[in-house]
């Protein structure tokens, strides 16, 4: 059996999904991007001994909302993100970046 070929990653995300820049690379990246958000938060809970029930209630949503959040953070609001994280006892930072300026925001 022969030698298996490799590829970096950046090289199969260009091929496949598109070169950064297009529509379809910048779509990835942000569902990549609320993907991880929520496996953070599902991990963070954990970590913390937190149901997903109890979650929902210190921060006073039903545990539904709180599932859904760590599957698919794409509908989330920054303000349920920081009282989230605020109940999970994490600092939350925040660095938006605008015309070669930036800001970095903290709660």
């Amino acid at each position: 059996m022969g030698k298996q070929k490799t590829y970096p990653i950046d090289k199969v995300k260009d091929d496949f999904i598109g070169k950064p820049g297009t529509a379809e690379r910048e779509q990835y990246e942000v569902e990549l991007k609320l993907d991880v958000l929520g496996d953070l938060i599902r991990k963070t809970r954990k970590d913390r001994n937190l149901t997903q029930e109890q979650l929902g209630k210190l921060i006073g949503v039903q545990k539904a909302q709180i599932s859904k959040l760590e599957r698919n953070a794409s509908n989330m609001r920054l303000e349920t993100i920081i009282r989230i994280f605020d109940a999970l006892k994490a600092h939350v930072k925040f660095k938006v970046e605008l015309d070669n300026r930036e800001w970095n925001l903290s709660a």
